[in-house]
């Protein structure tokens, strides 16, 4: 009993250092994301305050009066303040979830912009990244084992699709299935003639112009995690354990279910490490197909050079990430009993 009760303490102080070490690497990630995306959109060459006074005082031939709304405008985005007392501003005003005004959308909040958008990006980001990543493990797994002609297919397609750009993938949905064969909408998250309701007219048209980005999202995914798991399937289906296993005349179906955990601890680590790579894509997807998310909301933050909009959506694409990351993280070590032992030492 004594034994089993120190072995219990070690694993749970195992786990410990093993979530604390998570959760400092992820405070030190969060607070380098906060600095950056203030200070990288501020860089951008150009004076977003400019454009809008010179949209309000269209036709104003008085110089003073233009140059006083002017600097009512700067006041306003406190653009007139030196930067390090922007961005202590900006800190206090995100800490209690205030974003301030659009400057290429004024008089709209940032809050009522990334509110009618964010809700799109995660109902097609992550199913379609989730769904991906099932389908590109069973896919690899069923490769490792069957081998033959399904293998033989398989890879040079996941090959193909893995290195394809999202862009690339996007475009050749875009022509094949939009251009050429018109089965589905060119662009927009529903018909531009449509008033978003309840009506299962709109929920059609909302799920026909779903398929082409959601798609162009899992069909990437799929390519890497279908070679990742392959390698390690086949790596695993070599291992000591599994030859041992078959000469003690252990049935197929449970070698095989015990190669394929195995096989899939390291494609969670993957996902992790990747899932960074896979939101920016995705971004890319909506702005290939107008997609009313964080996309095209960022794009056109920036081509109209509005900072408070780059700072939040980037920043809210960071955290998604960050999260999503330190979520697998955690999920890992509880799976993996190599991570107790490693950090019990």
């Amino acid at each position: 009993m004594a034994i089993f009760y120190f072995e219990k303490e070690a694993v749970l102080k195992g786990y410990q250092k093993y979530f604390l070490n998570k959760v400092l690497w992820f405070i030190v990630t969060l607070v380098a994301a906060f600095v950056l995306n203030f200070i990288l959109p501020r860089l951008m060459p150009g004076d977003p305050v400019a454009a809008i006074v010179s949209r309000m005082a269209q036709g104003m031939s008085n110089s003073s009066g233009v140059q006083a709304i002017y600097e009512q405008y700067t006041e306003l985005f406190g653009t007139n303040k030196p930067m390090i007392e922007q961005f202590f501003i900006y800190m206090r005003n995100v800490l209690r979830g205030d974003f301030g005004y659009s400057i290429a959308q004024y008089p709209r909040t940032v809050a009522d912009v990334i509110r009618s958008s964010i809700l799109w990006t995660i109902g097609l980001q992550f199913p379609a990244i989730i769904v991906g990543w099932l389908i590109g493990n069973t896919l690899g797994a069923l490769a490792a084992y069957l081998k033959g002609g399904f293998d033989k297919v398989l890879m040079p397609v996941s090959i193909f699709i893995s290195n394809l750009p999202a862009f690339g993938m996007a475009v050749i949905l875009l022509v094949i299935f939009s251009v050429t064969l018109k089965w589905f909408p060119t662009s927009g998250g529903y018909g531009f003639d449509l008033i978003p309701n309840m009506s299962w007219k709109f929920i059609w048209s909302v799920f026909v112009h779903y398929q082409l980005p959601f798609w162009s999202i899992v069909l990437i995914t799929i390519g890497g995690q279908a070679i990742g798991m392959r390698s390690m399937s086949i790596y695993e289906l070599n291992a000591d354990y599994v030859k041992y296993s078959r000469f003690m005349g252990i049935k197929d179906r449970k070698i095989v279910s015990y190669v394929f955990r195995n096989a899939m601890l390291p494609q969670i680590t993957g996902l992790a490490l990747s899932i960074g790579t896979m939101v920016g894509g995705a971004l890319v997807a909506e702005i290939i197909f107008s997609y009313p998310g964080l996309g095209s909301t960022i794009l056109t933050a920036v081509l109209g050079g509005d900072y408070p909009l780059i700072s939040a959506t980037t920043l809210i694409v960071t955290i998604m990430v960050l999260a999503a990351n330190f979520f697998i993280e955690i999920i890992y070590g509880f799976l993996d009993p190599r991570i107790k032992s490693a950090q019990a030492d």
